[in-house]
């Protein structure tokens, strides 16, 4: 390679650079507004920012307090939507997120378990017996 095409290469990784920079400022606003959309709920975004590729379905299930269904189903809605894409696993795929709910100052919630309801019989307060006298 002589020092003509080194230059031009170089010119050209800067310009690709530049291009990359603009295209995230711009993008910022619009991929907000797009995950705001389509992630409903508490447990979808909490859903959606543990999909790092590491995690099974089950292992994000339980994070989020959802079925293993769900997870999937969510991820079938990402990757239409184009906030996650799919990655091969030996039982099919799992969707991946694209970004960081963080990086877009989108909060993810800590998901409490719901309190079970009480399996205990409330009794009827007995009369007080008569006094005697």
């Amino acid at each position: 390679m002589n020092d003509d095409e080194t230059s031009k290469d170089d010119q050209i990784i800067q310009l690709l650079g530049e291009l990359v920079r603009w295209t995230k400022v711009t993008s910022i606003p619009h991929v907000k507004r797009l995950l705001d959309e389509i992630l409903q709920s508490s447990e979808e975004k909490v859903a959606y920012q543990n999909s790092d590729g590491k995690r099974t379905q089950v292992e994000i299930a339980k994070i989020a307090k959802v079925s293993q269904m769900t997870v999937s189903n969510y991820g079938k809605k990402w990757i239409k939507n184009g906030i996650a894409k799919a990655m091969a696993t030996t039982k099919g795929q799992r969707a991946v997120r694209l970004f960081s709910l963080e990086d877009f100052g989108i909060e993810v919630p800590q998901i409490v378990e719901k309190p079970k309801e009480s399996s205990t019989v409330e009794t009827q307060p007995q009369p007080e017996e008569k006094a005697k006298g």
